[in-house]
This record gives C-alpha cells, structure tokens and sequence, in this order.
C-alpha cells in the first residue's frame, strides 16, 4: 500500500502558505526553531517529514518524528509535569531549577534531549540502558528534590521510504505517493520490554510515586495495548511507583480545521494507567493457535484442502 507525507517541516503537506514554503526552504524545523534533525539514512538529507498517512481513506496521519510531540514549547513535558506532581511550576534545564525554585516556590528541573545534560546513572550489566527520553524533577521552595519521574516517547517506525514524495513537496508543492509504510511489529518488539524494565527500574526509586509515563500517538498507543492483548489484559490502576502510563499524545483536530500558515494542536487524547507486573504478565502471556498448526498446513500444502 503506497504511503504519503502528511506533515512537512512542521505544517500541512497541503499547506502552500509563504511561511510553510519558507520552512521548507530553510529546511527549519518549527517546533526547535532549528535546522530539523531528522535525517535520511542513505545520504544524511534533512528529512523534514513529521508524519506520514497510508492511501487507505481510514488511514490515520501518524507522527513518525518525535520532536513533532515536542510542539508549543515542549508542552507535553508541562503537561506531564502537572499530571505526575500536581503542581502548576516552571520547568527548567537541569541545575538551573535550583535556584529558580528557591525565587519561585518551587519549579522542575528537566533532563533530556538538550535539558540539563546527561545523567550519570551506572551501567547496566549485559544488554540494555536505564536511560529513558526525559526526567522531571520536583524541587520545593528550598531548591531540595521531593519528587522525580520518567518520561519515554515513541513514534512509529517506517518501511519503504518518501525519497521522491519528499523531493516533489520541496519542488513543487505537490503530494505524491511513495513507498512509506508503518513498521508496527518493530515498534511493539522494542518498546515494550524496555518499559517493563525501566518502570521495574523506577519502582526502586524513592522518590518516584507515579512511575513511568509513556507518551506516543494515537496508533502507536492503540497498536502496542492491543499487541499486550487489550486493555482487560492490562487493567486500569490509580498511580503507583509501579505505574506505566500509557498517553495517547496526537492531534487534537482534523487537518482540515487548520488554516494555512499554522501548525496543527496536539495534546492527550487518552491516558491507560496499569502497573508494570501486569504489563510484564500480558507480554509473556500471548494467545497461542491450536495445536498442529505446521502440520496441517504442511498437509494443506502437500495434499490439497481436501486432504
């Protein structure tokens, strides 16, 4: 099934607007007032696209770069921010935190992604990081750590590739089909035992009380909870050090709602809070076929569907 840009350098593939043309041009991407970072494997080219919708007319447009989620101003790490700490603070990078928190009752220090530098955690023996996308940090009114969380994000994952839909954009404007696809069985493979690692590793955590926050589009969200088997398989808890929160973080219009020139809203579409044992019980616990499924099969092939 062919596949399209949806987004390009921020704004509407549709959008012909002076300012979407210019930060194609400029190759700039809007949400880090940047050149984009999102590069082609093949040649390094800046790729500028956000997000991609198969030729299916009940295709979803499916974020494919994670620093589309980091539109407004990192929003989504505000909005986090409030649901883990219930507190309405400035976030800040890093050790600057400290002393804004002292000036203003409190704040959160960020670390990730150009926030506040690496952290020094240990390394993991064997295979695997602890590292996860973002941290936040509640610091009170004497710039003392109270409270911390995690925050991972994950897009999806593409096939093919939009080399030629890509370069007709920058040329001309025009929205051409390509190659492109979802890579969903990739995306289920890898995220999901990183998350029942980290939320095991964050349960250890003193100070964190709401667990681990796991943001991605819609599809992604609704891909990888089916890929547990259900939402009745991963049943809802109120938050724990033991928490995985699964955030559905997309599009909070159609595109058609959006005039030219700007940049389609995003923000939480919905939130599954579960515990991390029962997301590690799902993803061991996958429904099997009947039995002699390769025999039969195998008669199938040799014999006929008679046989």
């Amino acid at each position: 099934m062919a596949g399209y840009i949806s987004e390009f350098f921020g704004y509407r593939a549709e959008d012909s607007s002076a300012t979407a043309i210019s930060a194609a041009n400029k190759k700039c991407c809007p949400f880090l007032g940047t050149q984009c970072t999102k590069v082609l494997s093949r040649d390094r080219t800046v790729s500028g696209v956000c997000s991609i919708h198969l030729s299916s007319a009940k295709s979803p447009n499916v974020i494919c770069c994670p620093i589309r989620i980091y539109a407004d101003d990192y929003k989504m790490l505000r909005t986090i921010a409030k649901m883990a700490f219930k507190k309405d603070y400035n976030l800040y990078s890093g050790r600057a935190a400290v002393d804004k928190a002292k000036v203003e009752g409190g704040a959160i220090a960020v670390f990730g992604h150009g926030w506040g530098g690496e952290l020094r955690l240990p390394q993991r023996k064997g295979t695997g990081s602890y590292f996860v996308d973002w941290v936040l940090a509640l610091l009170d009114e004497t710039g003392e750590l109270v409270e911390l969380t995690a925050i991972e994000v994950q897009t999806i994952d593409t096939t093919g590739n939009y080399r030629e839909a890509r370069a007709a954009l920058l040329k001309d404007r025009l929205i051409n089909a390509d190659t492109v696809g979802f890579n969903w069985e990739n995306v289920s493979k890898r995220i999901i035992p990183q998350l029942i690692y980290k939320g095991q590793v964050l349960q250890r955590e003193d100070l964190c009380r709401t667990g681990l926050y796991f943001v991605c589009p819609s599809p992604v969200y609704e891909h990888v909870l089916n890929r547990l088997g259900g939402k009745d398989k991963v049943p809802k808890f109120p938050a724990l050090p033991a928490s995985i929160h699964f955030i559905s973080y997309d599009y909070m219009c159609q595109f058609s709602d959006i005039a030219d020139g700007e940049i389609v809203p995003l923000g939480i579409t919905e939130e599954h809070c579960t515990t991390v044992y029962k997301v590690q019980e799902a993803f061991s616990s996958m429904d099997l076929p009947e039995g002699n499924v390769y025999r039969d099969a195998i008669r199938r092939s040799l014999y006929g569907n008679d046989e």
